[in-house]
């Protein structure tokens, strides 16, 4: 086989690797091979945001950095990226960063293990806006979680380090041009192999097709939101892998659709749904904390096949479309028909997942729900997508899609029937609330059990009603079981 090394820039060194396992985290390397010990390890599956560093990626010629976890980042999607750690903000000699001085000034670091990760999440939104407002910090705060100081001085110093402003004179900002230079010149694939275990980078689409024609029992990893805990809590063996993440990150938006590649990450799609679908934006921002959102990709999220996968829910019920391709072969199914059953899905040998087509819901109701035992960073218990169309007071369309009340992400076809032809009112979303019952034999587990599914489902209809009928409800957009 032969080596094209993984290249990456940390902090200001070049680092080119031609051995490296499709299971070695990043976190591992900054620790324990580069002695670069402020980043943290933590709970080693991307939820408690001390292992956070900046990602740095070109994305059509423009450099652009978002705050991730090491932990469950594997070194090899690290190629052609710019990974910045703590040690990078303040140089010896230099004096403390804004951020790192606020967090001072405001008392927000007790025993100190989760500052790291919280002083470079901050890093992130200081070098992307100016002035936040406390909703805007708390959401890039939900991947990072301390447990002695509380939130309220991290907020403070949060808006104090964005009056203090610097982001000019900062070292990302000045060495911005040649960072972007640096990794421009890096070739956009690579393949590597270690202790047997090889590595495959694709550097496009085309050669992602022929690499898994050639390796089908390959391990494909996008974002490694999923994966990532594969290796770190369970040991399971992933080689040879592929890794995505890079790849598939086209969108297009027209007036009847919008086209997303497979590898567009929730943080990219965030603001196309700000635009075309506003209702569903909240939904998305409870997907996993920031850092995950940065990481984590659409398709990957619908790949894998979760019973109680956030996206599928919604997509279905906005009737979207995925287009699979093997090869130079390509086939579009609806994404209903994805879902076989638990653990299986409608994908051949060699196929992966190539783009999804969202249907825009253009004059239609749309809402998007999840509950679970924390409002963010938190596994689904249920997730329902529902969109309503009526005419003339009647309803012609209704299609509802729960995840974690069956095997697969599924529709539920006798509330849907007990709202298509009946009047937008109350009395009508009552009976889809008892209809849907029939629908689902949902199991119990630890998150939550079968008879409270039951009526968190039924519930959840209720709720549409009482949102779109304009009632004061005294209820916020965030459900908590």
């Amino acid at each position: 086989m032969t080596s094209h090394p993984i290249r990456f820039l940390l902090n200001d060194t070049e680092i080119t690797l031609t051995e490296v396992a499709p299971d070695e985290t990043l976190l591992d390397f900054l620790r324990l091979s580069r002695r670069l010990t402020g980043t943290k390890e933590g709970c080693a599956e991307g939820d408690c945001g001390a292992c956070t560093v900046l990602a740095g990626r070109l994305r059509n010629g423009a450099l652009r950095y978002e705050p991730v976890n090491a932990c469950i980042r594997f070194l090899a999607a690290c190629h052609g990226c710019h990974i910045v750690t703590i040690e990078h903000l303040s140089p010896k000699g230099a004096g403390l960063h804004p951020v790192q001085q606020a967090m001072v000034d405001h008392h927000a670091s007790q025993c100190g293990f989760c500052t790291p990760g919280f002083v470079m999440a901050l890093y992130g939104l200081w070098m992307e806006n100016g002035d936040p407002s406390v909703v805007e910090i708390e959401t890039a705060l939900q991947g990072n979680l301390c447990r002695c100081t509380g939130y309220e001085p991290i907020v403070k110093a949060a808006r104090a380090a964005a009056a203090a402003g610097g982001q000019a004179m900062d070292a990302l900002a000045r060495e911005r041009d040649g960072v972007a230079a640096r990794l421009a010149a890096i070739p956009a694939g690579a393949e590597v192999s270690k202790d047997g275990k090889r590595t495959i980078l694709p550097a496009s689409e085309d050669a992602l097709a022929q690499a898994l024609l050639d390796n089908p029992g390959a391990t494909l990893i996008a974002g490694a939101t999923d994966v990532g805990l594969w290796v770190t809590k369970f040991l399971r063996p992933i080689a040879p892998a592929i890794f995505i993440g890079h790849l598939m990150k086209g969108v297009s938006v027209s007036d009847d659709e919008i086209r997303l590649g497979a590898g567009v990450t929730y943080s990219e799609l965030l603001p196309i749904i700000a635009e075309t679908m506003p209702e569903l934006t909240d939904y998305l921002t409870r997907i996993g904390g920031w850092q995950v959102r940065n990481a984590g990709t659409i398709g990957g999220n619908i790949a894998n096949g979760s019973p109680i996968g956030e996206m599928p829910p919604l997509l279905i019920a906005l009737n979207a479309r995925i287009v699979l391709r093997r090869g130079n072969s390509r086939r579009e199914i609806p994404l209903e028909g994805f879902f076989i059953e638990y653990g299986k899905q409608d994908r051949q040998p060699g196929e992966f997942l190539e783009s999804i087509v969202v249907p825009r819901p253009d004059g239609a109701r749309i809402a998007g729900y999840k509950v679970s035992k924390r409002a963010y960073s938190d596994i689904t218990a249920v997730a329902m997508g529902i969109l309503i169309r009526e005419e003339r007071g009647l309803i012609t369309e209704a299609r509802l899609a729960f995840g974690g009340m069956a095997g697969t992400p599924k529709r539920a076809v006798k509330a849907e029937a007990a709202l298509r032809g009946r009047p937008f009112a109350r009395d009508t979303f009552e009976a889809a609330a008892h209809a849907v019952a029939g629908d689902f034999q949902p199991l119990s587990d630890w998150r939550a059990s079968a008879e409270y599914r039951q009526a968190v489902a039924a519930n959840l209809i209720r709720r549409f009603w009482l949102e779109q009928d304009g009632e004061e409800v005294r209820l916020s957009r965030t459900v908590e079981a």
